[in-house]
């Protein structure tokens, strides 16, 4: 049996779909937390920023039930730890699709909720299965929640909605979950299927250690004592390689450092100080779920997510950080999200496209145009490798709305 110290998520599971079709309750019946916390999400009930989560599946022999609680619902006796994973809670409202996309990058597999008293698909509905598709998260289980709002046959016609939605796709032959949220119906049939179905990735520990940033944080309380301080804290997930504590580290592209000739970025150099997965304390971080890296940075610097979208890994051993962009653009048939059917014009020269690369959202303007290349120069740059894929969105409207991805070719 593994010691606490060393059980830490195994896999990073997204919760995604249209907004308010109940990612977050779901959240709330796996793991117990409800992670919609900061104010702007309080006040108008939708998830804005990344929620994560950590959950600790078990299995009771007995009752040949799964369930994410220490004890089992049905009989009462201790069950059998399986593993641990984590959820990541992408928003699901159109003008946050960018936060969406960004969270893809760190997740293995996704579950795509659906509501039973909506009909099939809804907008972000379509863009969310698209987005998984162009980032490689094929492996998906598909929840119909909210059963408990309508009949047997409503239920019924909508299921049938999502068949045919579904047919065509990578999805076709996902598994359809019907549950409610707010009622715990079928959750432990979830449960089963995320363990079953969900397998934990081979990972390759001997790679360069490469942790994407999706959150960054000050964690001290208002009024705190300068000699109580902490440093700062970069949430995310560590794809490949492994960090440990007293790490030496940097991270790109940096810190924005403006002179009277032009704006560069600057690296940030730190240690790792302490690792942490939920509320535990890890001595290693392997690759998998959620992690926290706690640093001894100055609190001004991380907080409200200033370092979303940097890379971390060891001093040297860290992707090239572009400035500018040469890309060979593959262009869907028709923008995905709005509500109206649109076909996908060619890229213009002098366009400006929103461009996610892993964690991190920047705006490209076209200065070159050729038969399949474009390049364009990055109003804030990004730190990747050459085989990461970009998901490319158009201004469309008032929304940014996915058009496309890219190979970076130089």
């Amino acid at each position: 049996m593994k010691k606490i110290k060393d059980i830490q998520p195994e896999i990073s599971i997204g919760l995604v779909g249209h907004v308010d079709h109940g990612k977050t309750s779901l959240l709330e019946q796996l793991s117990g937390q409800w992670t919609d916390t900061h104010s702007e999400e309080l006040k108008r009930g939708i998830t804005i920023r990344l929620g994560y989560a950590n959950a600790s599946i078990y299995h009771c022999k007995k009752c040949k039930q799964y369930t994410t609680k220490e004890k089992c619902e049905k009989c009462g006796t201790k069950p059998e730890f399986q593993r641990m994973v984590s959820f990541v809670d992408a928003p699901g409202h159109e003008t946050l699709m960018a936060t969406m996309l960004s969270g893809a990058a760190i997740m293995d597999a996704a579950i795509l909720l659906v509501a039973a008293n909506e009909v099939c698909p809804q907008p972000q509905t379509k863009e969310h299965l698209m987005a998984l598709e162009i980032i490689n998260v094929k492996n998906i289980i598909i929840v119909q929640n909210k059963i408990d709002l309508v009949t047997k046959e409503q239920a019924l016609k909508n299921y049938n909605e999502i068949q045919k939605f579904i047919k065509g796709t990578f999805a076709e032959k996902a598994l359809i979950i019907p549950i409610s949220a707010q009622r715990g119906i079928n959750i432990d049939l979830l449960i089963e299927a995320i363990q079953e179905e969900f397998k934990t990735p081979e990972r390759d520990s001997k790679k360069d250690s490469l942790f994407f940033v999706a959150r960054s944080f000050d964690v001290n309380k208002p009024g705190s004592k300068i000699t109580d301080l902490k440093g700062g804290v970069l949430g995310g997930s560590l794809k490949q390689g492994i960090l440990k504590v007293g790490d030496k580290i940097e991270i790109k592209p940096g810190l924005k450092i403006e002179d009277s000739k032009k704006t560069k970025w600057k690296p940030i150099a730190t240690e790792v100080i302490g690792l942490m997965s939920g509320s535990i304390n890890l001595e290693q971080a392997n690759p998998g779920g959620s992690t926290a890296i706690l640093t001894n940075l100055d609190p001004s610097i991380v907080k409200s997510d200033n370092l979303t979208g940097n890379v971390v890994g060891l001093v040297g051993k860290t992707p090239e950080v572009y400035y500018e962009l040469k890309l060979k653009p593959n262009l869907l048939k028709r923008v995905v999200g709005s509500k109206s059917e649109l076909e996908v014009d060619p890229i213009k020269r002098s366009e400006s496209l929103m461009l996610n690369v892993n964690s991190s959202v920047t705006v490209g303007v076209v200065n070159e145009l050729s038969k399949n290349i474009i390049t364009a120069a990055l109003k804030i740059p990004v730190c990747a490798n050459k085989e990461d894929r970009v998901t490319i969105s158009r201004f469309i409207g008032s929304r940014w709305r996915l058009i496309g991805y890219a190979n970076i070719e130089g």
